[in-house]
C-alpha cells in the first residue's frame, strides 16, 4: 500500500492519528505533497516512514526547502507518480505537469481539500490536509494494485471514514 499526505502545517511533528497514523505505519512507501511548514514536522514524518517521498510547499520554512525538492518522480509498483506541491492553472496545470512526465497519477495539495480528477491521461489527487483541514473535511489518500495493470486508492478522514475512491489503470 501507498499512503499519501500533504498540508501538515505543524511546529510539532506529523499530527497522524488513527487510520492516518496506521496507514502511514503499514505503508510500503509514503508520500508527502508538501508544506510541513517545519523542521520537525518533516523529521517526525521520516521517523515515522522508512520510504518516504516528500516534496515541499510554499509554506515550509527554510530549513524544509533545503532538504526537498519542488518536484519529484516517484515509480511505485509500476505506477509512475508526478508529485507537486502545487501548479499554476489549476487541473489543467496539474494535468499538463503529468503528462509532461509520463505519469499515471499526479499527487499534488496547496488546497487542503480532498479531491480526484480524473482526466483523459492522468489521474489527479489530492489527499487534502489530515492536520489542518480549513474549512474542507480532513483526508489522506490510499492507493494498492489490485491486479497486473490496476490501482484503487481511497480518499479518507483520519478516522478512517471514506470521502472517495477511484481506480488507476496502467497500460504499459
Amino acid at each position: 500500500m501507498l499512503a499519501i499526505f500533504a498540508d501538515t502545517h505543524s511546529q510539532a511533528g506529523h499530527h497522524l492519528e488513527g487510520a492516518s497514523l496506521t496507514a502511514a505505519r503499514e505503508a510500503d512507501a509514503v508520500i508527502h505533497a508538501g508544506d510541513f511548514t517545519s523542521k520537525r514536522a518533516l523529521a517526525a514524518f521520516q521517523e515515522l516512514c522508512p520510504v518516504f517521498y516528500p516534496v515541499h510547499g510554499n509554506a515550509d520554512s527554510a530549513t524544509v526547502t533545503d532538504r526537498l525538492p519542488p518536484v519529484r518522480i516517484v515509480e511505485y509498483d509500476g505506477l509512475r507518480i508526478a508529485v507537486t506541491h502545487r501548479r499554476s492553472g489549476g487541473d489543467v496545470g496539474l494535468a499538463m505537469f503529468g503528462r509532461s512526465r509520463d505519469a499515471d497519477i499526479v499527487v499534488s495539495g496547496h488546497t487542503h481539500r480532498p479531491s480526484v480528477t480524473e482526466t483523459d491521461d492522468v489521474t489527479l489527487v489530492n489527499p487534502g490536509s489530515h492536520a489542518q483541514p480549513r474549512g474542507n473535511r480532513p483526508g489522506f489518500a490510499t492507493l494498492e494494485r489490485v491486479d497486473a495493470h490496476t490501482f484503487t486508492g481511497t480518499l479518507s478522514e483520519p478516522d478512517g471514514t471514506s470521502i472517495d475512491s477511484f481506480s488507476v489503470v496502467v497500460d504499459r
